[in-house]
Formats: C-alpha cells, sequence, structure tokens
C-alpha cells in the first residue's frame, strides 16, 4: 500500500500518513508558468495498491486537474488499485437540475475521476448520498458523526441538549446524531431566495432553556448557521454550537461567524483552514485523519467499512 497526496489539504495528508504510520510517497506536484499542473512520481508504483489524498476544495478546479493527472501518472506506472480518497467531494451541490438548460455537474466530475482510472471512491459527508450512484466503480461515503458524536460528550455533555438541523434537507442527518447521543431533535424551516442567501421562518421543535446543536454537512456562506442560531436564540435556547463537516467558509463567511451569536462553530479538517479560520475566536477545528487513516487500513486489508459507524 502506498498513499499518494496532492497539494489541497497537506496537513491532513500528513496526519493520515502519521496515523497508518505510512509515509508519504515522493512525488512532485507543480505548475508551470502558464499554470499548468505536472506531476511526477518518484517511487516505483507497479503492482502497488495506491490511494489517493486529494480534496476537491478551493480552488476547485486546480485541485480537480491535479487529482486527475496524479491518477493518469499512476495509471501508468501500473499500479494494481486506485482509491481517490477526496475528503470534500466538489461540486456535489450539482446533483441535479434546478432548471431549464442547467448542468449536473457532480455526475460530469465524476465521469472524469472514473475515466482517468480511479477504481475505487472515498469520502466524507456527501452532500447528497445518491451522488455514489454517478460512479459505476464502489464509492464509499464515510460520516463524520461519530467523531463529532465523541467530541460533543467531550466538551458539551448531552444534558439539556437538542440537536438541530437547519434546513428541512438535513433532518436525516440530525436525526442520525440525536440518535447517537439519546437527544430530542429540532428543525429550522429555511427559505432560500437565491443561492448563497436563506432566511430563516420557523423553528419546529421545542428548544426553549436547551443548549442546541446545529448539525450540517457544509457552511459556505455562513448565513444559514448564523440565520438559525439567531431564529433558535430568539427561541429561548440557552446557547447555539454548530458541528458542519466541511468548512468552506467562502467570502467573509469567517467575519460572519466571528461576529455571530454562535458559541462555536466546530469544522473538520476536511478542508484545509486558512489562517483567517484558525484565528476566529469561535472556530475550532477536529481532525477527522483517524477516521481516514482506519478507513483506508480496512479497504487495503478487504474489511468492512460500515462497521467503522455501529
Amino acid at each position: 500500500m502506498k498513499l499518494v497526496a496532492g497539494n489541497s489539504n497537506r496537513p491532513l495528508a500528513d496526519a493520515i500518513s502519521g496515523n497508518l504510520k505510512l509515509p508519504l510517497t515522493k512525488s512532485v506536484v507543480r505548475r508551470f508558468a502558464d499554470m499548468e499542473v505536472f506531476v511526477e512520481v518518484q517511487e516505483n508504483m507497479r503492482g502497488e495498491d495506491i490511494y489517493v489524498l486529494q480534496s476537491t476544495s478551493f480552488p476547485a478546479n486546480d485541485n480537480l486537474m491535479e487529482l486527475l493527472i496524479l491518477v493518469d501518472a499512476l495509471k501508468r506506472s501500473m499500479a494494481r488499485r486506485i482509491t481517490a480518497v477526496m475528503p470534500y467531494f466538489g461540486y456535489a451541490r450539482q446533483d441535479r437540475r434546478p432548471g431549464p438548460r442547467t448542468p449536473i455537474s457532480a455526475k460530469l466530475v465524476a465521469n472524469l475521476i472514473e475515466r482517468a482510472g480511479v477504481d475505487r471512491v472515498m469520502t466524507v459527508d456527501l452532500h447528497a448520498g445518491q451522488i455514489q450512484g454517478f460512479f459505476d466503480i464502489p464509492t464509499d461515503n464515510l460520516f463524520a458523526a461519530p467523531t463529532m458524536v465523541r467530541d460533543i460528550e467531550e466538551h458539551y455533555g448531552i444534558a439539556n441538549l437538542v440537536v438541530v438541523s437547519p434546513d428541512v434537507g438535513g433532518v436525516v442527518r440530525a436525526r442520525g446524531l440525536a440518535k447517537r447521543i439519546g437527544v430530542p431533535i429540532a428543525i429550522c424551516d429555511k427559505r432560500r431566495e437565491r443561492a448563497g442567501e436563506s432566511e430563516v421562518m420557523n423553528v419546529i421543535g421545542e428548544v426553549d432553556g436547551k443548549r442546541c446543536i446545529l448539525i450540517d454537512d457544509i457552511a459556505d456562506s455562513g448565513g444559514t448557521l448564523v440565520n438559525a442560531a439567531n431564529a433558535l436564540l430568539e427561541k429561548g435556547a440557552t446557547e447555539v454550537i454548530a458541528y458542519v463537516t466541511h468548512g468552506v467558509l467562502s467570502g467573509g463567511a469567517v467575519a460572519k461567524i466571528a461576529g455571530s451569536k454562535l458559541k462555536t462553530l466546530v469544522i473538520t479538517d476536511s478542508i484545509q483552514p486558512t489562517e483567517t479560520t484558525k484565528a476566529a475566536p469561535n472556530i475550532r477545528v477536529l481532525s477527522i485523519a483517524p477516521l481516514l487513516a482506519e478507513a483506508i487500513a480496512r479497504t487495503a486489508r478487504e474489511e468492512s467499512v460500515s462497521s467503522l459507524f455501529y
């Protein structure tokens, strides 16, 4: 087994390498003057079971091309099996046609990855679970929930706690987390007028006098979390903590969250946090390196990955 890392999230790749006690394969991923991607793998790959570690986060197109070119280099080096380990799967929010003459970009990206020569995909908390069906190769959608549960119990306990979905679409995710820790759920009824903007209209469930745990898969502009936190506090919640798997946090999201009534936003390192994110007083980063390392080890040994979550 060999680990090969792109440039999208080297700290996470190093952490996975440390957990597996397996050094990263020596490789060069750099740019020509016109920003074309160049890859050179500096170790023998023939007959190896290879795991390529690369999130397709910002800059999404550059990181996606890095992944595709890395896979092509490995395929041409006679690798036995190539698994793309994508902690964050970019373009996942474009999983359907929202209107006429629009693409299904998540399907296009799945086709590109598969056509490049990937034999298996491993990712974390896909925005839409049905994206697994866009691939004709095995796809493991891992869950950050067990890691979050341990962190919630360690930092906040479960007394007087309620898990809240920031919108109707996240109810299944919220119910799953609430079931794991044995607490009730509530739902924020959200109306979104346009992409990147949201308005919370109502809170369904009892939150008065409760500590609320908001749970979501992606935080991009931060508007949904901030609006949901405001609505919950108006309904009598004592404090609001948010747990989000993928901290995209584009534009002024970090400043918006830092100035909000959210007590804490906990994100994972599926996307490499910026220095601004690290400096924010109410944002904390939770590592999923142990989860990914264990999943990689089990896959390499042909053992069950789903048993990680029971």
